[in-house]
């Protein structure tokens, strides 16, 4: 598959453009931060979870163009992706020593005025990694030490935010490095040696690694009903906020689950609930389909990479955003174990958005040196004819 797209790339001189922001792909993101904001305010209390999001969003935004203007070719050097990674496991070590214990989890560091959650950025630190080791490796994907040596890497990540244990983004995380190793090539005999290999992690993780709570959470996905009013009183209650919105939704502020505080955490993890309710399935309807703009969006500049770096970056980035979208909404719609993953755009949280902007961004940066030629073909290689 790679083979064809280098043959492209060769064909094609990297030439910078003075347009590089997809304004398509940020209107479609602006109302999707409207969403989020509206769902979080409310009429009746204080409003520092909106007030602070607001801040968060203006930041991100900053960053967002700020991003957009740079030169990312300096990533595709082997030298920069080895410290990037070096620094994120550094980062991880260090926030297991000195970190600040939230709901559980060791996993934020507390600078007083702010507060800082290194599992997000190390995310796309990831991409980087599995982007770089992929695109040189292309024509040997079908090799199957390249799998296990992928997977080590990402081993390593996935154990340290585990220890934290934050079993949310760890999940993501794995779902990044299969989703990547998908889209590189693998062959269908060595998935399933990787669905087999999951398997038998998940059985140690339940045996040795999962927290007492953890392990409550999928007896609940299981069985909805058998402990409503202990630790599966969040999904049950987010299951009725969703079925309550019905067709057009209760109205702006008078979703009774999330604002009578029946519906826990719902500037965060069920915040697409309490967005349910209030705007029902007409409001889901667009906010699924705006969500499919920004993927189209981001699919598109990777398949317009400069090299297969870039392709993958692209891809990795549209992977990552997915996977934070399908949990977050199968969690809250009963379909999921709760995981406490938040969803792109909608979910308060400084790191998480800055975190989303930032991948963004960098896309943007790498369409200055985009491929314009060939569009047809390069998509007929990259996703089939």
């Amino acid at each position: 598959m790679f083979s064809r797209l280098r043959q492209l790339t060769a064909a094609t001189l990297e030439r910078p453009s003075k347009f590089t922001i997809d304004w398509v792909l940020f209107g479609a993101i602006l109302p999707l931060l409207g969403a989020g904001l509206v769902t979080m305010h409310s009429f009746l209390e204080d409003n520092r979870y909106f007030e602070k999001q607001l801040i968060w969003i203006s930041v991100s935004l900053i960053l967002f163009f700020i991003m957009s203007m740079i030169d990312f070719r300096l990533l595709r050097r082997t030298s920069v992706i080895v410290t990037l990674f070096a620094v994120s496991c550094s980062l991880l070590i260090l926030v297991l020593l000195i970190g600040k214990t939230v709901k559980g989890a060791q996993s934020w560091f507390d600078l007083g005025f702010i507060s800082f959650q290194p599992s997000d950025p190390i995310k796309l630190v990831l991409i980087l990694l599995l982007a770089k080791y992929f695109s040189r490796r292309h024509i040997e994907i079908a090799h199957f030490r390249h799998i296990l040596v992928s997977g080590l890497y990402t081993f390593i990540i996935f154990f340290l935010v585990l220890l934290q244990p934050d079993f949310g983004s760890a999940i993501i995380i794995f779902l990044v490095w299969l989703g990547m190793v998908l889209v590189s090539g693998i062959s269908k005999k060595h998935l399933l040696v990787v669905f087999l290999v999951g398997l038998v992690a998940f059985g140690g993780l339940w045996a040795y690694g999962f927290k007492e709570y953890q392990k409550n959470r999928i007896k609940n996905f299981l069985h909805p009903l058998t402990d409503i009013r202990g630790s599966g009183y969040n999904a049950y209650q987010s299951m009725i906020a969703v079925g309550s919105g019905q067709i057009l939704g209760k109205g702006i502020g008078y979703g009774t689950q999330s604002k009578l505080k029946f519906l826990p955490e719902y500037q965060t993890d069920f915040i697409f609930a309490a967005f349910a309710e209030e705007w029902g399935f007409g409001g889901v309807l667009l906010l699924f389909i705006l969500f499919g703009i920004v993927m189209w969006r981001i699919i598109q500049a990777a398949l317009l990479g400069a090299t297969n770096f870039e392709i993958l970056f692209g891809a990795g980035l549209a992977i990552l955003l997915m996977s934070h979208f399908i949990v977050n909404v199968g969690m809250n719609v009963g379909l999921l174990p709760v995981t406490g993953t938040t969803i792109p755009f909608l979910s308060y949280g400084g790191t998480h958005l800055l975190t989303t902007f930032l991948g963004l961004g960098i896309l943007m940066g790498m369409r200055r040196y985009r491929r314009d030629a060939h569009k047809d073909s390069i998509k007929n290689e990259f996703l089939g004819p």
